[in-house]
């Protein structure tokens, strides 16, 4: 209301301190309200309509910045998840790979260690099986000469004994 006033009485004043002895105030003034109130008819809607779409243009984007940023947040925080649960997948595959190698590593020892017993055995078979072929020839080779000498009377019984005694 205040403001209206002012804009009233700046023109009167103008118009009242003009040097003219003809005062026309009281028409001119009526002459500016009504280019005043044809000036508001005539631009007043437009001009609301104009700054109520800069308000709902600029609060749509306001909305939709706030929209992109809630986004945004929520794609950091699953990606800080995903990482977090990639660190203890990597933890865990890390871990299991060291598990693996332990486990690795024992069951070749375990069959480096039986790969040297069955060889041991396999050595002490052959020895064996090589020391009673030694003492085999050994003895048929003294009985062939123990045969093959004719100075040796021996009777047949002798020597089936003596045969039957080797095979024993």
């Amino acid at each position: 209301m205040n403001k209206i006033f002012y804009f009233i009485l700046i023109p009167v004043f103008a118009f009242c301190s003009s040097g003219n002895g003809d005062y026309d105030i009281v028409p001119r003034t009526i002459n500016f309200l009504i280019f005043f109130a044809i000036l508001y008819y005539l631009l007043a809607k437009p001009f609301k309509e104009f700054y109520k779409n800069r308000i709902n243009s600029i609060s749509f984007k306001l909305e939709n910045i706030q929209k992109k940023l809630l986004d945004s947040k929520n794609k950091k925080l699953e990606s800080m998840k995903k990482l977090e649960n990639a660190k203890l997948e990597s933890a865990n595959a890390i871990a299991m790979a060291k598990q693996e190698a332990q486990t690795i590593s024992e069951n070749i020892k375990n069959e480096a260690k039986e790969e040297i017993l069955l060889l041991e055995k396999h050595f002490e078979d052959r020895k064996s099986y090589e020391i009673k072929k030694m003492k085999k020839d050994l003895i048929n080779k003294i009985i062939f000469d123990l045969f093959k000498d004719d100075s040796l009377n021996l009777s047949q019984e002798d020597m089936i004994n003596i045969v039957f005694k080797k095979v024993s």
